[in-house]
């Protein structure tokens, strides 16, 4: 019984001095050769080997925080540049609609301005033919001529001034 006690008790010293150190690495801190957990300095609990291997698995753990923290800076910094060229992009394509539209009104206006002046002209030359006909028929009176002329004379101010608005588009 004393000998299966004994073996017993072995197997548990070699158990716990075997054990390898299986840490949650972020709560240990390493300063000056001194380990401290949670603000409690631990260094005596280790043995050499387990210290080397805590050092060995914080310097490791260090090392992949710094990669993956410059991994997410990459990241972001890739964001922020897509997003700016898309805030580009869309406001390139902001300014194109807006010269569009702009350059889709100077059209209309012209379209407007043209139109306008065919139907002064048009209007003009009724009335020209329409005063010229009665005159040749002898069918104008002094009064009906001078309302007549007015009429015409108004008509070409109206072909003037709309001639004059297209030559300014």
């Amino acid at each position: 019984m004393k000998k299966i006690l004994l073996i017993g008790f072995m197997f548990l010293g070699f158990a716990i001095n075997a054990q390898e150190v299986v840490t949650d690495v972020a709560n240990y801190e390493i300063k000056k050769e001194r380990i401290f957990y949670k603000g409690k300095d631990v260094t005596e609990t280790f043995n050499l080997e387990q210290k080397e291997a805590l050092k060995a698995q914080i310097k490791t753990y260090k090392k992949e925080l710094k990669a993956e923290q410059k991994a997410k800076n990459k990241q972001d910094k890739a964001a922020k540049k897509a997003e700016k060229e898309q805030k580009k992009a869309k406001k390139a394509k902001k300014k194109a609609e807006k010269k569009q539209k702009k350059a889709e009104r100077v059209l209309e206006k012209r379209e407007k301005a043209e139109k306008a002046v065919s139907k002064a002209n048009e209007k003009l030359s009724d009335a020209q033919r329409k005063y010229e006909r009665k005159k040749r028929k002898g069918k104008l009176s002094p009064d009906d001529e001078v309302k007549w002329l007015d009429r015409i004379e108004k008509l070409q101010k109206k072909v003037d001034k709309a001639e004059k608005k297209l030559r300014k588009l």
